[in-house]
């Protein structure tokens, strides 16, 4: 079908302009083989497996269907027809950062609340995950939507353990009076015995020391040397020593 208006041609809806002729668009699903000519209609071909038109068209190609990647937190929701593209959606645990029309085209990790957190707002398709810190005297670990007030032991238990923020209070029995002082007294013990062995060591070494000091003020006498030709012989040179009675 052939419209003119002044110099412009102008096909119908259902036509594609191919040269100075309007030629008939092949159906959602299929791709123009060959167009028409003033003798035949337009020639088509069915779409590819992995390929689409979603509405009637005049092109020689069809579509690639959109690839949901896994490397981009994606995942596949409607699969690709050739009549209909793929739709993506967010993997679980993640949501969409970039979207196109009904489409997700990007996808981020949900964060993870740490040690000392609570979820405040748990994540969706669509959001993050909200994380908040725990007030004084509760706890949390990161997975719980609210923090624990910390255990309070009881009146026969003492606190072994103090809670902090990510981890509950610990609480044992209480330590005896009598236990702690047999403890003292077994340490008094054991430095004394030390104490005991150190005094022993230095007063034999004093008394060891004493005797050497003795033994070297002792005196020496010579014994009178004899003359020979009137003359004192070296060898009767004799040094004698004399102990103390």
């Amino acid at each position: 079908m052939k419209v003119f208006t002044g110099h412009t041609l102008t096909c119908h809806p259902a036509e594609y302009l191919i040269g100075n002729e309007c030629c008939p668009m092949c159906p959602a699903g299929s791709r123009v083989k060959t167009d028409c000519t003033e003798f035949k209609s337009t020639s088509c071909l069915p779409c590819l497996e992995g390929t689409f038109v979603d509405k009637p068209t005049g092109r020689k190609n069809c579509f690639d269907c959109t690839n949901c990647d896994e490397g981009l937190g994606l995942k596949v929701k409607t699969s690709c027809t050739t009549t209909s593209d793929a739709v993506c959606e967010p993997l679980e645990g993640f949501y969409c950062t970039d979207q196109i029309g009904n489409n997700c085209v990007a996808a981020q990790k949900h964060t993870i609340c740490q040690s000392g957190q609570y979820i405040n707002q748990a994540g969706t398709a669509f959001t993050d995950t909200v994380c908040s810190d725990c007030s004084a005297g509760t706890f949390s670990d990161g997975t719980s939507t609210s923090c624990q007030s910390h255990t309070q032991c009881e009146s026969n238990l003492q606190v072994i353990k103090p809670g902090t923020t990510s981890t509950d209070a610990e609480c044992g029995e209480k330590r005896s009076n009598v236990a702690a002082i047999v403890a003292i007294v077994c340490v008094l013990f054991i430095l004394l015995i030390i104490a005991a062995v150190v005094y022993w060591f230095c007063f034999r070494k004093k008394k060891m020391c004493f005797r050497s000091e003795e033994r070297n003020t002792n005196p020496v006498i010579f014994s009178q040397p004899s003359l020979e030709n009137g003359e004192l012989s070296p060898s009767e040179t004799v040094p004698m020593r004399i102990s103390p009675d």
